[in-house]
């Protein structure tokens, strides 16, 4: 759509002020010539000249302003719209050189910003394809060293050929994990993906949690405990088996950067507003303050090196913030280095009902 369709804004200070100082010379001129007597003309004819001399340069003025300049601003707007249509379409061109010049400097303004937007976004698909590239790199290369070296004879030693295999089954899964959780962090992210949200007891999810990792963090002499002994259930509203995930992930990074004899420690307390926090809480080597920021960014590492050998995609505490943030909760980080960690986020809870009581006769 041509901009040169869009509503004229008509400013009249231009022509109105050129008319009048036009207008002060013109009987300014006319006073001097009747004051040394060259004509004679009376007082009352000077008013009638300067409305008539007014009102005839107010409107060839403003004609040519609206012939003259208008056309070419609405050129420029047509033009700056070809940059970018959201910028100036459907705005009224405006003929006043103030309100142009403001318009033009906002749009001068937002194209800075763009400018800086799109150089963070470029630094960061850097960063992001070079992760990326190297996270699959040393996989595929592990796994092609464990295959060539079978090809090239050593599949007929039966001990090394089990060896080499499970070693490049290793590989096939940490590429398994990598391409999994990048699918569900490309879904969460553009809404592909839907939540089946229910009621469940948060403490039995998290004393699941506890078993399916007991014998890892038994390794390492990790305790896992509660903060306290939860009696009752805490009933919450949201997609078990992505919490499931979402505690899963957080008590493994907690496992990976725990100290030995260390503990890692889950409390659920009460919000207002029908909430409940979920904080998972360790006494490991903790995280540098510089380096909180980016926790959740994809592939972003505190120690690349012994994350590595722990194994898994690297992407675990970015599904974690999706999959929070798709229930439209928050999802909270504090850390001190050498003392340790904690990772929280919110849920919402089940509402108490009457019906629910159980009522016990003595």
């Amino acid at each position: 759509m041509s901009n040169s369709k869009a509503p004229q804004k008509n400013s009249y200070r231009f022509a109105f002020r050129s008319s009048i100082y036009i207008t002060i010379v013109l009987i300014s001129i006319l006073f001097l010539l009747d004051y040394f007597d060259f004509v004679t003309i009376a007082y009352p004819v000077l008013a009638v000249l300067f409305a008539i001399s007014f009102i005839v340069c107010f409107s060839i003025i403003q004609y040519r302003v609206k012939r003259f300049i208008y056309r070419r601003i609405a050129r420029i707007y047509e033009d700056v719209s070809l940059i970018e249509s959201s910028s100036f379409e459907d705005q009224e061109i405006a003929t006043d050189m103030r309100t142009l010049k403001e318009q033009v400097e906002r749009f001068a303004q937002n194209k800075r910003t763009e400018i800086e937007t799109l150089k963070v976004r470029e630094n960061y698909r850097k960063e992001f394809l070079g992760n990326i590239s190297h996270e699959l790199k040393t996989p595929l290369f592990t796994v092609q060293g464990y295959i060539d070296t079978l090809i090239d004879g050593a599949h007929k030693d039966k001990a090394i050929r089990k060896k080499y295999l499970l070693r490049a089954q290793k590989g096939v899964d940490r590429l398994t994990y990598i391409v999994k959780d990048m699918d569900m962090i490309t879904r969460l992210e553009a809404g592909d993906m839907s939540l089946d949200k229910e009621d469940f007891d948060i403490v039995e999810l998290v004393e699941q949690v506890f078993d399916q990792f007991e014998m890892k963090a038994a390794k390492n002499n990790i305790s896992l405990v509660f903060d306290m002994k939860y009696d009752n259930k805490i009933m919450v509203h949201a997609d078990k088996e992505r919490i499931l995930q979402v505690v899963a992930n957080l008590v493994v990074n907690s496992i990976k950067y725990g100290k030995e004899n260390g503990t890692t420690e889950v409390a659920i307390e009460d919000l207002i507003n029908n909430k409940v926090i979920v904080r998972v809480t360790d006494n490991g080597e903790g995280i540098k303050k510089d380096f909180i920021p980016r926790l959740f960014e994809r592939f972003f590492r505190v120690d690349r090196t012994g994350s590595r050998k722990e194994g898994g995609s690297g992407l675990g505490l970015s599904i974690v913030k999706h999959i929070i943030e798709a229930h439209k909760e928050r999802v909270y980080v504090d850390s001190e280095l050498g003392i340790g960690s904690e990772f929280s986020f919110t849920l919402e809870k089940v509402a108490f009902k009457v019906e629910d009581i159980e009522v016990v006769e003595g």
